[in-house]
């Protein structure tokens, strides 16, 4: 992880802490990046998160699905002959 601190000087153990904080704040989520601004008795944290993979999921033939690939030959024609409208 990538750790900024911008302004006084912080120990390890306070940055440490604040990396503690920021897991359990942010749980599930992978944090890539702090930054600690300290200006007096004020701190500010910004995280930077990984990006999280997903999968288009799409409304086709009254079917929710991400890819056609598990649909048969006669749904694959009704996806086909579709009309698709596009937005200018």
């Amino acid at each position: 992880m990538k750790v900024n601190v911008i302004g006084e000087q912080l120990s390890q153990q306070e940055i440490d802490a604040y990396i503690d904080y920021g897991k359990k704040k942010y749980r599930g989520r992978e944090i890539t990046e702090m930054t600690v601004t300290t200006d007096g008795d004020f701190v500010d944290l910004k995280y930077g998160f990984a990006d999280i993979p997903f999968d288009r999921i799409r409304r086709i033939t009254g079917y929710l699905v991400g890819t056609l690939d598990r649909f048969n030959d006669g749904k694959r024609a009704e996806e086909h002959d579709r009309v698709k409208h596009t937005v200018s």
